[in-house]
Order: structure tokens, then sequence, then C-alpha cells
């Protein structure tokens, strides 16, 4: 267990491509489970999981850590995705559910690389004087020691502290998925078992007969790897061989760093020290899929 400071850190920063939408009301956790593809139910209060919503064949909508604070409240806390335009998908799915659907753009999300003050693992920490009033998440990992933080206070824009932390999570494994590239990929695709982020044991969800078939049946053929290039990569552009046929596609980057979808026999047989873009060769970095937080 690693030493708390005393007083928060002073590196703060704004991470404003992130949002918060808010699941309220006796059936929140009941609406949760039924629609995301993870086990809501394992959680407890104070708890979150990595988490998402998929299509009806089985590809990523969103991804989204899930808190939970209570048994009638949980937040989703949503990289990349506006917390308004997901909820409005999703309301059309609350029938006569009791659970109501907020996007709270009251909240900031706060990053900082430094150790959390109380959040450790799945354990969220509640800071100040009222309960609520901040909402810390350990995001740490082997890059180092993350804190993340839900709250009414602003803290100052910093691009390069943005682009850093969204490396991160690239490095770790998260999909920092653009628009154009949701509604693509399965999580086997996008390496989402390494964050057990799916579930495949639990009740019917969207896409759930897809993600269990694929892993049931182990026909994963394709699936995520960590690219690096001497240029500025973008999503959507192809991987292609030694022959320049195509082979992957890039689904999420910052800068020369990028998250790629490959098939995964030349994964396996190391065929990433031949791979192209355009005419321009690229490292494969680290092998993302099939493994666990």
């Amino acid at each position: 267990m690693h030493d708390k400071p005393k007083a928060a850190p002073a590196n703060e920063f704004h991470l404003s491509d992130h949002s918060v939408l808010a699941l309220c009301g006796r059936d929140s956790i009941a609406f949760a489970q039924a629609q995301c593809m993870n086990d809501v139910a394992l959680l407890g209060d104070g708890q979150w999981q990595w988490n998402g919503w998929l299509n009806a064949k089985g590809r990523v909508i969103a991804l989204f850590a899930l808190v939970r604070l209570n048994p009638e409240t949980l937040w989703l806390l949503l990289p990349d995705v506006p917390a308004e335009d997901l909820a409005e998908q999703l309301r059309r799915y609350v029938f006569r559910s009791k659970v109501s659907l907020t996007a709270r753009n009251d909240l900031q999300v706060i990053g900082s690389f430094a150790i959390p003050l109380q959040a450790q693992s799945n354990q969220i920490g509640l800071l100040g004087e009222a309960a609520g009033e901040t909402v810390e998440l350990d995001l740490s990992a082997q890059g180092g020691f993350r804190r993340l933080c839900i709250r009414a206070t602003s803290a100052t824009e910093d691009a390069a502290c943005m682009a850093q932390w969204a490396a991160f999570d690239l490095h770790h494994g998260l999909p920092r998925l653009p628009a154009s590239q949701a509604e693509h990929w399965t999580p086997q695709q996008l390496g989402l078992d390494r964050l057990a982020a799916f579930s495949v044991k639990k009740g019917c969800y969207p896409g759930q007969e897809i993600v269990a078939r694929t892993h049931f049946l182990g026909q994963t053929k394709r699936t995520a790897g960590l690219l690096h290039s001497s240029r500025t990569l973008v999503a959507g552009e192809d991987i292609c061989d030694s022959q320049q046929n195509p082979s992957g596609k890039i689904v999420a980057c910052r800068g020369p760093l990028a998250m790629a979808i490959l098939p995964t026999q030349d994964l396996a047989e190391d065929a990433g020290n031949s791979l192209f873009i355009a005419d321009q060769r690229v490292e494969l970095v680290a092998f993302l899929g099939g493994l666990q937080r």
C-alpha cells in the first residue's frame, strides 16, 4: 500500500474531453445491468469498474468507468463521448423503469499524475466536508500514478497533459475511440478483457450473444496492438504488410502512438516487425489483447 500525501497535488488539469452521466432512481442499477456489457451487480457502494455499451451486433458504442455511489445513483465517466449524446440514446430503453439520466454539466473531470489521496484500486474516495463533494478514482497502472477527480470546482486547461493522459490510456489498453470508430469493433477486438471491462457470464444485454459466442468458441481473429510511428497517426488509416496488402486499421491515436486492430495470428507470429502505413514502417510496441487488469 502506498503512502498518501496530505495535500492535493498542484499539477491538476481539466480533462475537457471527459464528461459525466448520472443514472438516478430506484431502478438505476437494474437498468445499467440490462444495458451495460459488464456485471454491474458485482459493484458495492463506493466501487467502480470499466464498462461499456454495445449495439445489437456486439460493437462498442461507448466505453466508460461506471461508479456506484449508492443503491440509487450511478455515474458514467465518459472519455470522448458527450454525456448528453449517450443519455439521449439510452433514454429510448427506459420505458417504465424508475431511472433518470442526466448529463452532469455542473461537474468537471480533473486529472493529475499523482498518488490518490483516498481512492485505491476499484475503491473510490469521497473528499470534502460534504460527502460526494469530490469523487476520486485511482487510475494508476504500470506507467505510474494517476489521480482523477470529479467535482464542481475547476482546474486549468493543459493540452500537453491531456495528450499525455490519453497516451497513458492507450498504453494501459483503454481505447480512446473517436466517433468515426464507434460501432465498428467488438470488446474482444479492442482487447477489453485486459481491463476486465465485459462479462460473458451475466444475463442478457445488447450484443451479449455475439460477445459470448466469440469468447466460448475462441473465434477472435483480430485484436488490439499498440503501435509507434515517427509521424502523427490518424484513426481510420490502414496498416499494411510488407507487400502493401491491408492487414489492420488504426482505431485510436495520440500523436505518434496508436492502438490498432490487427490479425491475431500475425501478432502471435511477430509479424509486427513488418507493418507499414503507406510506405513507412511502424513499430509494434505491445500486444494489448487477452490480459486481465
